[in-house]
């Protein structure tokens, strides 16, 4: 029987599946125990439930950049085989751009997921980030770009439209800054940011862009880290009501609340499992379950759920657990 990705192809029309949570942190010590608890959740967990991006701008300590990119680098290189690690460089217009990209995306671009590059205003600056990663060897890696600003969220469905663009991210604390005081710094809230009008409409048009072009949305993080009941709260509407596909998280206290959020109920589990079941049983015509018709339409949907619960660790049917076995060779 065919497996469902080969027949419910349309439902990757995002490009490549991504985990739910991206964990940042730019601080040697955070970043070496990031990597390490990658490593014993992907153990855990079996597969990899989180990113982890080492940060050379916002989240990295001033000065000293050559050397941070060197470090960011070696423990790129040094990272589980399995692990997803990826880069945060500078801003294209920043005189640290191209060294980060030479010496991180140069020395271990093999073993980078993607490149996010913040602070990105237009299509150009895209294509200046792509011709930097083209020209330290590596002109298929995935970019990620942050949208931090009125005009950057005005051109958002331009710069989604970019092939090199693989997830776009919302920037909410410099995009409240760029007001000049017109938003209220509760805009950059745990609560207020789901409320402020600019700020839920900057959301909301990031995240129809992304969808619009098969791209993944990535929501912003939340400040408050050792407030995990905001968190939580906040991470359930950027994915229940706001469209998010994927979060920041920048204390490991919140990825935990984050793939918890993300993660299908276990009723939806169990009733896409039997959705999908059935349907491979009857070799993907439509079926009536429950009283309800399903074709490939409604297919595409469920076999989404299966595959979001895989990537957030959650517990799955026998039937369903096949789909995700290591193929044999």
């Amino acid at each position: 029987m065919k497996h469902p990705r080969e027949v419910l192809l349309e439902a990757q029309a995002q490009q490549g599946l991504l985990p739910v949570c991206d964990h940042y942190s730019g601080v040697e010590l955070r970043m070496r125990k990031s990597l390490l608890l990658q490593a014993e959740m992907t153990e855990r967990l079996g597969t990899c439930v989180f990113d982890v991006t080492l940060d050379c701008e916002d989240g990295a300590p001033a000065g000293a950049e050559a050397e941070h990119a060197a470090l960011v680098a070696e423990l790129a290189l040094g990272a589980a085989p399995q692990a997803r690690v990826a880069a945060r460089v500078h801003p294209v217009d920043h005189p640290s751009f191209d060294a980060d990209v030479q010496t991180i995306v140069g020395r271990a671009g093999s073993r980078l997921c993607h490149v996010m590059v913040p602070k990105v205003e237009t299509v150009q600056d895209v294509e200046r980030a792509a011709r930097a990663l083209a020209a330290a060897g590596h002109p298929d890696l995935p970019l990620q770009v942050l949208i931090e600003s009125p005009g950057a969220v005005h051109r958002a469905f331009d710069i989604a439209a970019c092939p090199q663009v693989q997830s776009l991210s919302f920037g909410l604390m410099d995009f409240v800054s760029a007001h000049a005081g017109a938003i209220p710094s509760a805009g950059m809230g745990a609560a207020g940011q789901f409320t402020h009008p600019l700020v839920v409409r900057a959301k909301l048009e990031i995240a129809s862009a992304a969808h619009a072009f098969g791209k993944v949305p990535s929501h912003c993080v939340v400040t408050e880290f050792s407030d995990l009941a905001a968190l939580r709260a906040a991470a359930h509407k950027a994915a229940r009501e706001f469209g998010y596909a994927r979060m920041w998280s920048i204390h490991p206290s919140q990825i935990q609340p984050i793939l918890d959020a993300f993660a299908p109920e276990e009723r939806e589990i169990e009733l896409a499992t039997r959705i999908i079941t059935s349907a491979q049983a009857a070799d993907w015509a439509p079926i009536s379950h429950a009283g309800q018709l399903h074709d490939r339409a409604s297919y595409r949907y469920f076999w989404q759920v299966l595959e979001r619960a895989h990537q957030t660790g959650r517990s799955l049917p026998t039937e369903a657990r096949a789909y995700f076995a290591p193929v044999q060779s």
